[in-house]
């Protein structure tokens, strides 16, 4: 029975992505911080097929002999783990960088020491998108990478952390001849499978009270009317797991399934829930999102609608107690 490692097991994507390992199958490593955390990790042990299949390992990613550890035995990795800034990040090199980088460093070293067949590594969609000079009537697609400078003038150290840390996975594989395929999905909203809110949950959350706080993902500006990319948590486990499964996945695959301006997607949520106190139409953006998903799409990639995301978004928070 072949065992995949999930690094940061309990966050959001990685919860969905080890579901999906269990349902098929698969014998699941998962790195958590801290396995006895109840809180943060009891969701993953009540999994179907977690008693008989998933193994969870006490791995800081910055901690290199407690990730050979969790890695050793592996046929496959997904590396998913990064933090998410909730606020003003008061030490980038230690909060975002570090941990995105060296840890990713951390993980490419044990899968070439297990000899592992391949890896997955969750990188962003802002990886790609933040390239000024990209020629505005050509679709934004894989072949574009963002511009580090760029995100370091504008203190942007969550997609810094993730592009570089993407470069390095990717140019390790070459070097070490180490399969390594990147996914960068968009924003990812969707129910959520463990009882601690993640960013973009908040952000939802926070339409509904009236906020509009899109610059927790680093947006320069959330009152602007910008466009905003979607996956659903779901459907980006799978995508994970078909790039994984998928012998003829190589490079980079960008994932996201619906992108629409702040205004329409508040719009859309008054019609299907119009008792709720919504943010104050923000202001007009003319800059345009223009991106394909032609590659993922051609490896069998497909997304539900963005109504049933988040509909089912709404019914996991109203469940939790966290919308009434």
């Amino acid at each position: 029975m072949e065992s995949v490692c999930v690094t940061g097991a309990g966050g959001y994507v990685a919860s969905w992505v080890v579901k999906e390992l269990l349902a098929k199958g698969y014998i699941v490593h998962g790195t958590v911080r801290d396995p006895d955390d109840e809180k943060k990790n009891g969701h993953l042990k009540k999994l179907e097929h977690a008693n008989e299949r998933l193994h969870l390992f006490k791995a800081d990613l910055l901690d290199y002999v407690g990730v050979c550890t969790a890695i050793d035995g592996c046929t496959g990795v997904i590396h998913v783990a990064m933090p998410v800034p909730a606020g003003k990040v008061t030490s980038p090199q230690a909060e975002m960088l570090e941990p995105a980088i060296t840890g990713t460093r951390n993980v490419m070293n044990a899968c070439l020491k297990s000899k592992v067949n391949k890896v997955v590594v969750v990188s962003s969609i802002a990886a790609i998108f933040g390239n000024p000079s990209w020629p505005k009537d050509r679709p934004m697609d894989e072949n574009c990478w963002s511009d580090a400078e760029f995100f370091m003038k504008t203190e942007k150290w969550y997609c810094v952390g993730k592009l570089i840390s993407e470069r390095e996975a990717l140019e390790f594989g070459k070097k070490n001849n180490l399969n390594v395929v990147t996914v960068c999905p968009s924003i990812v909203f969707g129910p959520m499978l463990q009882s601690t809110l993640c960013t973009t949950n908040i952000i939802l959350l926070n339409l509904f009270k009236g906020k509009n706080s899109f610059n927790l993902l680093e947006f320069d500006k959330a009152e602007e009317d910008i466009h905003i990319p979607i996956v659903d948590v779901r459907d980006c486990a799978k995508a994970l797991l078909l790039v994984y499964e998928k012998p003829e996945s190589e490079g980079r695959y960008l994932c996201s399934s619906h992108v629409l301006k702040t205004k329409a997607l508040i719009e859309m949520l008054k019609n299907l829930f119009p008792n709720y106190n919504y943010p104050t139409d923000p202001c007009g953006l003319n800059e345009e999102l223009n991106y394909t998903c032609e590659k993922i799409m051609k490896l069998g990639w497909s997304h539900r609608s963005l109504e049933e995301t988040l509909v089912d978004s709404v019914e996991n928070m109203k469940e939790a107690g966290l919308l009434s």
